[in-house]
């Protein structure tokens, strides 16, 4: 049976570059590898077959030769005849860490190394509208990974520690080979860790670490919003065998204010006033979230009409400064009215005049001074 072309079997050009050819056979190594589809004898050949093809046409001597003598070149069946097909194709230098971390393939040190590391873990931390405007200092319980106090962290009970294991030697991957390549996969005496606790601690049982909880202060600076996270270094779960520990990060919930609402470093709130102070303006007293302020209402104020106060909304994060209190006035209109304020507002009425016409929208600013 005639073997296929080894450009076809790539899907390449005949004067594919070599990183054509590396792109090529990753795609189809990807695609058809074993571990992807266990039992697909279908695939594995194709696996094999693009392995091949991609063997010789990346050996510069073996493509020339077999370029000029096709498989006869590279078989010892022409001039210059390489011998058959043998030795494997480096995964590790194809793929990568992406190829590594899929099938196992190479960096088994690395992988090792960051997967000793603590976790970091969250904490969600609710916190009242004042407090994330001013700041404020909460204590928080958290359960982390604590290393074992009867070993030391070490996981035997003698205080030895761990050993090299001696299935993988330390390596923390068994490497064997499939097809034409070498490949590895983890360690199932040592878990990946590459030793062993050969004398467990009975505390621990070997593990080196036990859940414990702690408390923390958490310090939340003013002008937090809501979801601002708060890093702690070192304070998640402690790492084995000496590594670093994990982050611990605290995520902030803002309740919700009775009449203040935030936007930015801005507060805005609605505050009612009668129609004698917005018709002849008035010096009020209104709630700011820091206490009592005075809002200067002006002579003809109209329903709506939104006023600033300057420096009294919440204070910018790690800066200097605050943002403002944005009210709006509501002109409040009196439901029932007693004799006098009915006799009162009648001799009003009929000293002023409005025609009661439609008006559009465009014309409403033009109106502003209607009353003055």
């Amino acid at each position: 049976m005639s073997k296929a072309d080894y450009y076809e079997v790539l899907g390449v050009s005949r004067d594919a570059s070599d990183q054509e050819l590396k792109s090529a056979y990753r795609k189809l190594a990807l695609q058809h590898h074993p571990d992807r589809n266990p039992g697909d004898h279908a695939a594995e050949e194709k696996f094999k077959e693009a392995s091949e093809a991609y063997q010789v046409l990346s050996d510069a001597d073996k493509r020339a030769a077999y370029d000029r003598y096709g498989h006869a070149g590279i078989s010892g069946g022409g001039p210059g005849g390489f011998g058959g097909f043998s030795g494997a194709v480096d995964l590790g230098d194809i793929f990568g860490d992406l190829f590594g971390e899929m099938f196992n393939v190479g960096g088994g040190q690395q992988r090792s190394a960051r997967q000793h590391r603590g976790d970091d873990l969250r904490f969600d931390l609710a916190i009242d509208f004042e407090e994330a405007i001013f700041g404020t200092e909460k204590e928080i319980k958290i359960r982390r990974l604590e290393a074992c106090e009867t070993c030391k962290g070490s996981g035997s009970a003698s205080g030895r520690g761990p050993s090299v294991c001696p299935q993988c030697h330390g390596r923390g991957q068994i490497r064997y080979q499939q097809g034409f390549f070498s490949v590895a996969r983890t360690c199932s005496t040592c878990s990946g860790r590459g030793s062993i606790i050969s004398d467990p601690c009975q505390t621990c049982r070997g593990e080196t670490r036990l859940t414990k909880e702690i408390k923390l202060t958490v310090k939340v600076p003013p002008g937090v919003e809501e979801g601002t996270r708060i890093r702690y270094t070192g304070e998640g779960d402690v790492g084995r065998g000496g590594a670093q520990s994990g982050d611990l990060y605290v995520v902030l919930a803002i309740r919700k204010h009775d009449f203040f609402e935030r936007e930015g470093q801005n507060l805005h709130c609605v505050i009612p006033i009668s129609f004698p102070q917005a018709a002849l303006g008035a010096d009020i007293e209104i709630a700011g979230v820091d206490g009592p302020v005075m809002l200067k209402i002006p002579e003809g104020t109209q329903s709506g009409k939104e006023l600033r106060l300057r420096g009294k909304g919440v204070p910018y994060l790690n800066e200097k400064g605050r943002g403002d209190l944005i009210v709006r006035v509501v002109v409040q209109i009196p439901k029932k009215l007693t004799r006098a304020q009915r006799e009162l507002i009648t001799e009003l009425s009929n000293s002023m005049s409005v025609e009661n016409k439609p008006t559009s929208p465009g014309l409403l600013d033009k109106m502003k001074d209607l009353f003055s």
